[in-house]
Order: structure tokens, then sequence, then C-alpha cells
């Protein structure tokens, strides 16, 4: 990807922009001088299927004009707006810079709605209507990508509507995963674990902490060899929220379970990728959204009548 933003390709566009439009100019001029020699009966002399003749009319000149006009249009955008290759344009104008413009006036006329939101917390905010109703569109419109419509995830994408979370699930770790963004990287781990043997033993020592059927000859084999992976699952392997190694015993897998699954997962590892959201999104929005993922997997209190 990194060949894209290389200097190389702007100077490509750029002369390749430039080159097409001097063709152009120069096709226009070639056709304008030379003089086609006219028979008597004003035809060029050839014909296709027996009777169809072509005439030695010359073009139009409002056709010749529009030609010239429309390649002057053409020099002048390039002048104006970005066209050709890294330049900016005389404007500074961007398709980046329209949207971030938008995106500010949308969110000014947002913030009366937000405002009645800022100053409650996130398990206050999920057992209000209003703003949960606000919250899933925020979710629809940013998040059911990757996580669904209904948040119960798919293959390398977490359920949110459940309690397995790889970092926690408390309202300012959700908030936390939101603002900054996930990096999750499982390193390929069969070195050190041993042979491939050894690595088919450990698959089958993982699916037996969450009593998945395994063959525990080769479970009790692999045992021993999972020290390999305590570092991070912990020797019981339960996991550890703050470096998002997941619990093995819980029978949740979310890259795809047995023992292929597994086997593939030490061989080769993993890296997962959750994206930042600030920027995108403003500090009342992640609040919003942040107490909508919550009330997922809990049952928002709510507020008390007086």
């Amino acid at each position: 990807m990194s060949d894209f933003n290389a200097n190389f390709w702007s100077v490509y566009v750029a002369v390749l922009t430039l080159v097409s439009i001097v063709a152009c100019l120069l096709l226009l001029w070639i056709t304008a001088r030379k003089k086609m020699v006219a028979r008597s009966d004003n035809t060029t002399g050839h014909v296709w299927d027996g009777d169809l003749r072509e005439m030695n009319n010359p073009m139009p000149r409002w056709w010749m004009w529009m030609f010239v006009l429309s390649i002057v249009f053409g020099l002048a955008y390039l002048v104006i707006y970005p066209g050709l290759g890294s330049y900016g344009g005389q404007l500074g104008w961007s398709t980046r810079g329209e949207y971030t413009a938008e995106m500010e006036r949308a969110n000014k006329d947002l913030e009366p709605l937000y405002a009645q939101f800022t100053a409650k917390q996130p398990p206050e905010l999920a057992a209000d209507p209003v703003a949960m109703a606000v919250g899933e569109r925020l979710f629809m419109n940013n998040c059911a990508q990757c996580h669904g419509s209904d948040a119960r995830g798919s293959k390398g994408f977490p359920n949110l509507a459940d309690t397995d979370w790889l970092h926690g699930g408390q309202p300012e770790k959700i908030a936390e995963t939101l603002k900054a963004g996930r990096q999750g990287n499982m390193p390929p781990m069969a070195a050190a674990v041993g042979t491939p043997d050894d690595v088919k033993n450990v698959a089958n020592y993982v699916l037996s902490l969450s009593g998945s059927p395994h063959d525990s000859v080769r479970a009790q084999l692999g045992k021993a060899k999972f020290t390999a992976c305590a570092a991070c699952h912990g020797m019981d392997g339960k996991g550890n929220q703050a470096l998002g190694a997941p619990n093995l015993t819980d029978d949740i897998w979310l890259h795809g379970w047995g023992e292929q699954a597994i086997v593939a997962m030490i061989n080769k590892g993993k890296i997962n990728e959750m994206p930042a959201q600030t920027g995108k999104l403003t500090e009342a929005q992640i609040q919003v959204l942040t107490a909508y993922v919550w009330g997922l997997s809990n049952k928002p209190v709510p507020a008390a009548k007086l």
C-alpha cells in the first residue's frame, strides 16, 4: 500500500493528464491542417457496403470551438482544483476538507441534542430511551458494519451483546476502546510450542479447557506445552484483559472453533484492529455510544421517579 503513497504516482498522474490534453490539441491541429482533395462529387473516395460514401465536408466551426473550449476548461479546472497529482489547486479545495466542514456543521446543529446527555453517566444513559435511540443510530452508522446490526458480531468481530470482553466491559473501558481503538496481536507460537504434533496436542488441551469435544490423550500431552501460551492466557487459560488475551475456558471462539482453527492460530498468529473513533465522533457521541454498547450486555436500571 505504501507504493501508492510514493511521490512517483503523483508525478505519473500529473504527466499523464497533461500529455493527454496536449495530445488532444495536437490531434485538433493536425486535423485542421490536413486537406483532403475532393472528387467531383465532393466525396473522399471511401466507399463502404457498396454505396456508403464519405463526404468531404469540413467539421462544423461550432464543433471545433466546443472542442477548444473543453480543453481550455480542462486546463483551468486543473489550475483551480486538485487534479495534477499532489498539486492542491489554487482554491485549496479537497473532498476531505468538504467532508470535515460538513461534519462540523452537522455536529454544531446536533449540540443541543447531545447537551442533555453530557451530564449523565453511561449507566444512566442506558436507561434513557431517547439516549438509546440516538446510540442505536450511532451504532448502526459506525459499528454495525463489523459487529452486525444486532451487535452479535461474526468470525473475527466480537459479540458485544454477551458478557465476554477482551479488554473489559466497564463503561470506562468501552469508552477507552472507542476513543483509542485496539490492536490485538496473537503472535505465531509454533516455534515456542514445539513440533507440529505438539501444536496439535496444545490445540486439544485448549479445547479441553472449555469442555469442547477433544482428543483426551492429546490434551494430556499438550498440557505441559501450554506453558508457552500461559504468559498471556494464564496457566488456568482464563485470559488477561490487561493484554486483551481471551478467556479460553468459556467456549467462545472469536476466530473459529475446533482443532484445525486453533492449530492455524498457533502456527500463523492473528492481528485484529478496532479503529479509533476519536476525530470521527465527538466526545458526547462517544459517551452516548458507550452507554448503548454497555447496555447491550447489562440491564439498565430505570431512573427513580419522584
